[in-house]
């Protein structure tokens, strides 16, 4: 299945990219697509700590499951006031 993946900030510089279509297996919940992110752009493997995610514009755990043709937004933390 292919969904696509919205990077921002640190993780599009990272990246160089702001936005990917990624492949992933049925099955593949958030975490499984950022394995499979990490692996294409090394880079971004130290960041997962600090990220946080979005499917289709709501929240998600990285373990929430992923259908063809959604969209994942990547965000690093934020900061300021």
């Amino acid at each position: 299945m292919r969904v696509t993946v919205r990077l921002f900030a640190r993780l599009r510089e990272t990246a160089g990219t702001a936005c990917v279509v990624q492949d992933v297996p049925d099955g593949a919940t958030v975490e499984t697509l950022w394995q499979a992110l990490a692996g294409r752009f090394p880079g971004l493997q130290p960041l997962r700590p600090s990220v946080a995610a979005a499917v289709d514009d709501e929240f998600a755990r990285f373990t929430t499951p992923l259908r063809d043709g959604q969209t994942v937004a990547l965000l690093p933390p934020v900061s300021g006031g």
